[in-house]
């Protein structure tokens, strides 16, 4: 993981409590696809099956945790909401998705409290 990522760009004092905790929500997922990426190769390099298939149980553990940590972060940034709603769980070609959607976005979605489009 880039390292520039785990502490804060700005003076800590300046950021919001929301700011900070999408902050750690963000490097913790970061953390979390890391960890998903690591066990994947060992599990692809190990020889033995069982120490393969305890990898394979890690490796899909961390996705869930990733999996919990996206949610979060969706309930608590609109605009990642509103991306999430756009780009997943739609069959066909993910790019093409954003052209019909773009001009027909919700005008009515405000953002919740301390939230940001």
């Amino acid at each position: 993981m880039a390292s520039a990522s785990q502490g804060f760009h700005e003076d800590e004092g300046k950021l919001s409590a929301r700011t900070r905790d999408l902050h750690r929500a963000l490097v913790s997922l970061q953390e979390e696809l890391e960890a998903i990426d690591w066990y994947q190769q060992r599990s692809d390099a190990v020889e033995d099956p069982e120490l393969r298939e305890i990898l394979q149980h890690n490796r899909d553990e961390e996705k869930e945790h990733a999996s919990m940590l996206l949610e979060w972060i969706r309930r608590h940034d609109v605009a990642f909401a509103r991306m999430m709603r756009l780009h997943t769980g739609h069959a066909g070609p993910i790019v093409n998705e954003e052209k019909g959607e773009a001009a027909g976005e919700d005008q009515a979605e405000q953002p919740g409290p301390g939230e940001r489009r």
